[in-house]
């Protein structure tokens, strides 16, 4: 199984997010990427940023965890949610770096509206509200795009 880690980054009452386009549906990822070995998840997630969308992060606490699990991929994918806060630069994409369309900073109160991957919309909303704490979710249910 792999692992994933991603950002939760929130200013304004605004989540940083990655937009996708597979087929005729926007598909939306929190930024971060893939653990290069000897890497701490953290470590991946500072340079991650740094390399996709020019910016300095401080990464904080865990929000939520899960598997996704498709037939589809070859490997599984343990993705690991942390927040993390800007402390230099400003997001944009490196189209050298990053296959996404654009960086869209998306309201909290809609995250349960968009199609994400993982597909930790609702959870994640909920979490950032003040309504839950970190949370292990297991199996993730997620559309293959």
């Amino acid at each position: 199984m792999k692992v994933r880690p991603s950002v939760a980054i929130v200013e304004n009452e605004k989540v940083l997010l990655m937009r996708y386009r597979y087929g005729d549906t926007d598909v939306f990822n929190l930024p971060g990427g893939n653990v290069d070995p000897g890497e701490t998840l953290t470590d991946t997630l500072i340079r991650e940023l740094q390399e996709e969308l020019g910016i300095q992060i401080a990464v904080a606490e865990m929000l939520v965890a899960g598997e996704v699990i498709l037939p589809q991929q070859k490997t599984d994918v343990l993705h690991c949610v942390f927040k993390a806060t800007i402390i230099d630069g400003t997001p944009i994409l490196n189209p050298k770096e990053t296959s996404s369309l654009e960086v869209v900073w998306q309201p909290i109160a809609s995250l349960k509206n968009l199609a994400m991957y993982p597909n930790v919309a609702e959870d994640l909303q909920i979490i950032l509200e003040g309504n839950k704490v970190v949370q292990y979710l297991g199996r993730i249910d997620q559309e293959w795009y």
